[in-house]
């Protein structure tokens, strides 16, 4: 009989009590979405789960322009871009290079991205430093490039002096020392210290920056160009920058963001997921077109104005109400901290589905089996009276529990996260 550790059967009981409560694999039952709720077991929910942070996922003119492709092209194009590609490629491309100012790949998701690039960008000569709490998909590449004999090891999250003592060390050994981050971290929604990390771009030569700002897309920056690069005035030559169209700006895909032409050309050329994997239907190229547009005209400040008093509002309420809110940051993914017990968090989330919200449960293995939670993500729909009705729910849900901001927020210290 084959045994199970210790940690893998508390990972398989925690999972089967948060899908036994119901805040994990539920199906949602709306015939029509509208982007503010979603039908769970017949209850309407408002939705603080969405990662569509802009609303524009359900916008009419990207319904107009997939129903369009589909009837031209079909659901499916199913050829390798080596061979043959559709010409919207070609279109959204351009479109995205006037929104970044520089040459861009479209890939079929982030994670596939990440395994084109980075095992082409990095080479055995050069090293690795992963973010304590770099994304799953950015490690996963990276493991690939470990097994291709690049070296690769963690450093303590947003630790910039920490990064700075590994960077002189390990130059002396090393042709190129990459850091990978995030640029808005999809747990507890704090941000890369960007202007830090350029300065140490610009003070050491074999420095080099590969960041994800996935959930950055969108409600950031000139034309949603993301958060990133909404913090430094210009795009670095030592910065390889990727980013999710499947979240702020409405659309299934990535577009990978590179400093020069010889760059994308050499992960154009090399890059496995782009050779091998499926390409984007025709339906997202054309819907992912028509989001360019909208980031391209002033629409998109507009809807950024929007967001950026939501997260405020959020925050401000939070803390008026001593929620132990883990990260000041304003970003569109807030976590609150539940406690060391897994099983609470998962309650509390259950019974925010009986006052009327859907958020996300977070806990182990999720993240540390200390720093239980519940995620929050902010839109454009929701009104102050929907935010302050959830953390108002929250607020009551954990003093039913007893749980005191204070002794939470003592296992969110950096020392504490340290040891996940």
């Amino acid at each position: 009989m084959t045994q199970i550790s210790p940690a893998l059967q508390l990972m398989i009981d925690t999972m089967a009590e948060a899908k036994k409560l119901g805040v994990i694999r539920s199906n949602i039952t709306d015939h029509i979405l509208n982007g503010t709720t979603v039908n769970v077991k017949g209850r309407d929910l408002i939705h603080f789960a969405n990662c569509g942070y802009l609303g524009i996922e359900l916008d009419p003119r990207l319904r107009t322009a997939a129903i369009d492709a589909i009837n031209r092209y079909g659901v499916c194009f199913s050829c390798s871009r080596t061979y043959l590609e559709s010409q919207m490629y070609g279109i959204l491309e351009e479109k995205l290079e006037q929104i970044f100012s520089k040459p861009v790949l479209v890939a079929p998701t982030t994670s596939l991205g990440h395994i084109s690039w980075i095992p082409n960008a990095v080479s055995k000569a050069d090293v690795i430093i992963m973010d304590q709490q770099v994304h799953r998909s950015v490690q996963n590449a990276c493991m690939i490039a470990k097994g291709l004999g690049t070296t690769v090891e963690l450093v303590r999250h947003n630790r910039i002096d920490l990064l700075e003592e590994r960077i002189i060390e390990l130059s002396k050994k090393y042709q190129k020392v990459w850091y990978m981050a995030d640029g808005v971290y999809s747990m507890f929604g704090d941000t890369a210290p960007m202007q830090e990390l350029y300065d140490l771009l610009d003070k050491y030569e074999q420095f080099h920056l590969y960041v994800d700002d996935a959930h950055g897309m969108s409600w950031a920056g000139e034309n949603g160009k993301g958060f990133a690069l909404s913090q430094v005035s210009y795009f670095h030559d030592k910065l390889c920058l990727i980013t999710s169209l499947a979240k702020g700006y409405g659309v299934n895909g990535a577009a990978m963001v590179f400093a020069n032409e010889m760059q994308k050309a050499l992960i154009r050329t090399t890059g496995s997921t782009l050779i091998f994997s499926g390409p984007l239907a025709p339906v997202m190229l054309a819907s992912a077109i028509a989001s360019a547009d909208i980031h391209l005209s002033n629409e998109i400040y507009e809807k950024q104005q929007t967001l950026h008093h939501n997260m405020q509002f959020f925050v401000d309420t939070a803390n008026q109400l001593h929620l132990p809110i883990v990260r000041q940051d304003i970003s569109p993914i807030a976590f609150i901290g539940t406690g060391p017990n897994p099983i609470d968090g998962l309650e509390i989330a259950s019974d925010l589905q009986k006052d009327g919200y859907f958020v996300n449960a977070s806990s182990y293995p999720i993240v540390p089996l200390k720093n239980a939670g519940i995620r929050i993500t902010i839109n454009t729909v929701h009104t102050e009276a929907a935010i302050t009705g959830l953390l108002s729910s929250i607020k009551k849900r954990l003093d039913a529990k007893g749980i005191v901001k204070d002794e939470v927020m003592k296992a969110f210290t950096p020392k504490e996260l340290a040891k996940m």
